[in-house]
Parts: C-alpha cells; structure tokens; sequence
C-alpha cells in the first residue's frame, strides 16, 4: 500500500507538533501491509484466495473510528513518525511518494480545494468541479480519484467530495493556518523540479547556486514570497518560546529574504533597528512586503544588497546585538561557513548573540529524516555545501571565536530545524 507522507515545512504550529499514532493506528496499518503482501503473493502464484480474505478481515478489525480533528494546541502529523518506524525501509512508500505529492500540487493549482471550501458543507460533485477548474475532461476524475485516496478529499456515495480536516484547515486559502502557497509555489513549482536533478549533481558536482538560482527575478519573487508567511510564524514561535530579546537595539539579518524575521523581531522590541542583507532581486521582492507592515515596523528595518557569502559584508564593526542567520548556513559552500560566522562575530558587540536557525539532522547522523532530507535537497542548488548537524555549527561557531562551551542548541520545527545560539565574550 502507498502511505502519504504529508508533512509542514512551514512553522506555522511549531510548538504543536506532537506523534499522534496511535496503537490502533498501527494495529491498522500493519493489517493493511498484511493485505498487500496476501494480494501479492496471489498475484505471483505463492497464496491463495484463503489467504487474502483473512488479511481483509484482520485489517477491517484492526482499523481504529476516524479520529476527530485535534485541537492546534495537539496537532500531529503521523508522518513524522512513520519514516522511523520499524526495522527497515518501506520501499513503495518511498518510491511512489512523488506521484501523491503531485496530487496534491496540482489540486491547489486548479483549485480544487478552495472550489469545495466555497461550496461549503454540500461539498461538489465532479461535472461542478471540471467547470470551476476549468479541466472539462475525465483526467480531473482521475485527480479527484486519487485525492481521495490520499485522503485529501472525501467522496459520498453519491459521488459528492468534501475536504479532509487537514486539508480544510491547511490548503484552502481563506484559512488563516493555510500554507498551500509555500507548497504550491516553492516546493511544487521550484524544488520538486530541482530534485530531479540530483543524481546528475551528486555524479558531477555541478549545481546552480542560490546566487544565480535567484537572479532570476521571477524565481527570487516567487521564493520569496511563498517563504515569507512561514517564516512569519518560525519568528513568533522563536520570539514567544526560546528568546529573551529585552535591552537590543541593533540587529543583523543576513540573508533575511522577506524580511520576515526583521518585521516579528523589531515588532516585538521597542526601539529595535533591523538591517537585512540580501540578494538583489531578494531585497527587491523584500521591499514590497515591507511596504505591507505597519510605519513603525517600515521605519525600522533597512534592505542592504550583499551575497551573504562576500568575503567583507558593509556594516560597521561591534555594532550590532543579534546577527541572525536563518536557512543560511546549509545554502552556502561548506568552506563559506566559517567566513559567514566570523564576520557574524566582527558585526557583534560585546555580549552578543549569533542565532543560527536550519534544517538539522541529530549529531548521530541518522535522522530525523525530514531535516535529512531538506538537506539533500539544498545539494541541487549548493553541490559544495554540508549537511548540517549541531555538531558542525557549534565547531565552526568556536573556530571564528565565540565560546564553543557557551553554545546552545533547541528544537524549533520538530524533526526538521533546530536552532543553535552562540554568545561573544
């Protein structure tokens, strides 16, 4: 059987995400692989009909009452458990994966799920459906099939679709969770394609560079944007649960993109000025959303154009209190990384803090698997870079002259970043 592996790369509820699978859950899904394999080895010759009518039994018996949606403050995604279950690789999982991630791309580019959303509790059968996408063919019952089978949809007997809970909290545009934007647009149009790319980048080394990736105007503005509203919600969680930002007055924002960060910081601290060091077509895009906050906010965050990787950054020595460094330090040539640090500690005062924020994998170097794999992914565009583990950050935050004993490291989006903060004597 296939399992969607659905999971959130924004941290739009970093703090809620907690395993929700039950043991009934498992008893289930353990009866189904039973079906699977019964059906299989009928289908090679080696079981009988016997032998698949016990399996569907036992799977009907094992399978728990559908669980009511859980409250935000317990919200859980059994994904994130099931890449670590059991003692060896769920192959059909992995290897047709692809096929339900396009599934449900493509639902939020036709807009499937905002059609049903607006139809309300009546939900939309398929004739209705082909004329608000605008897709009058059979191929969109095939969609609406499989998005059932994913369980993005729901379908009555009478051929009437509805949403998911998740999908009616997290993929319809209205929604003030919603994060099918940074789905639709970042991992569907930029990432999904740049990951095909890999065997070739790890056989030749050869990758394009954020750099260039994002000199594109059109690839940097629609990056940018479908990043900004996650990483609106990583600096409120970061800001209410892990930082004491009292008492600073200046800050450094490399490689700040939106502006994100910058905007929920000085917000959140009276008298705080923020400075953002950005790609060119970033800053431009940054600028924009910028416009969008309040005057306040706008008169105290400044774009400054710089590849975060130049070997001298234009600022001023002991000038700033926090230099923040969010989904940096794995976008960047391995070698870069100390530089990017060291220059972190000349921008820094006395008392200063370095906070460092991206994907992350365990020091052990086994999982979690989504913070592996985000680390895999930034190979397409950066060939030469590491993937990142505390271990590393912390050996590269002492070798530029910050006490490595001094150093902390927190879980931000679990089982996918973590952050480690650094402090200047």
């Amino acid at each position: 059987g296939l399992k969607l592996f659905r999971f959130r790369r924004s941290a739009r509820d970093a703090s809620s995400i907690t395993p929700v699978l039950t043991a009934a859950n498992r008893r289930a899904m353990n009866a189904v692989r039973s079906l699977a394999r019964a059906s299989s080895r009928i289908a090679c010759g080696r079981a009988t009909g016997v032998a698949v009518r016990a399996a569907a039994v036992g799977a009907r018996q094992a399978v728990a009452p559908r669980a009511p949606l859980a409250p935000l403050a317990a919200r859980a995604f059994a994904s994130r458990e099931a890449w670590e279950e059991g003692e060896d690789v769920d192959l059909d999982s992995v290897a047709y994966g692809f096929m339900a991630s396009q599934a449900l791309f493509t639902g939020l580019e036709l807009g499937v799920f905002d059609h049903i959303a607006a139809a309300g509790e009546a939900g939309l059968d398929a004739t209705s459906l082909r004329a608000r996408c605008g897709c009058d063919a059979p191929r969109l019952q095939t969609l609406l099939t499989s998005l059932v089978a994913v369980k993005c949809l729901r379908r009555s007997a009478d051929g009437v679709y509805t949403l998911s809970p998740n999908t009616a909290q997290y993929m319809v545009s209205t929604s003030r969770h919603f994060y099918g934007d940074y789905l639709q647009y970042q991992i569907g149009r930029q990432f999904y394609q740049r990951m095909g790319a890999l065997p070739e980048v790890m056989t030749t080394g050869k990758a394009p560079s954020y750099a260039s990736w994002f000199s594109d105007p059109e690839v940097a503005k629609t990056y940018t944007q479908a990043q900004h509203n996650g990483s609106v919600a990583t600096a409120k969680y970061l800001v209410k649960k892990k930082l004491e930002l009292g008492g600073i007055t200046d800050m450094l924002d490399v490689g700040g993109g939106s502006g994100a960060f910058s905007y929920v910081f000085v917000g959140a601290t009276p008298g705080l000025r923020s400075t953002v060091l950005e790609l060119p077509e970033v800053c431009r895009t940054g600028e924009g959303i910028k416009a969008q906050q309040s005057e306040d906010v706008q008169s105290r965050v400044n774009f400054v154009e710089l590849d975060a990787t130049s070997p001298s950054w234009p600022v001023k020595d002991g000038a700033y209190d926090v230099v923040l460094m969010s989904y940096i330090s794995g976008s960047v040539p391995e070698p870069v990384i100390g530089a990017l640090y060291a220059n972190a500690f000349k921008a820094l005062r006395p008392k200063g803090r370095l906070l460092v924020h991206d994907f992350m994998v365990n020091d052990s170097l086994d999982g979690p698997a989504l913070g592996a794999l985000w680390g895999l992914q930034h190979v397409t565009v950066n060939a030469d870079g590491l993937g990142l583990c505390p271990r590393e950050i912390v050996g590269r935050m002492g070798a530029a002259g910050f006490d490595a004993s001094r150093c902390e490291t927190m879980e931000m989006i679990h089982g996918m970043t973590k952050l480690v903060v650094a402090h200047k004597a």
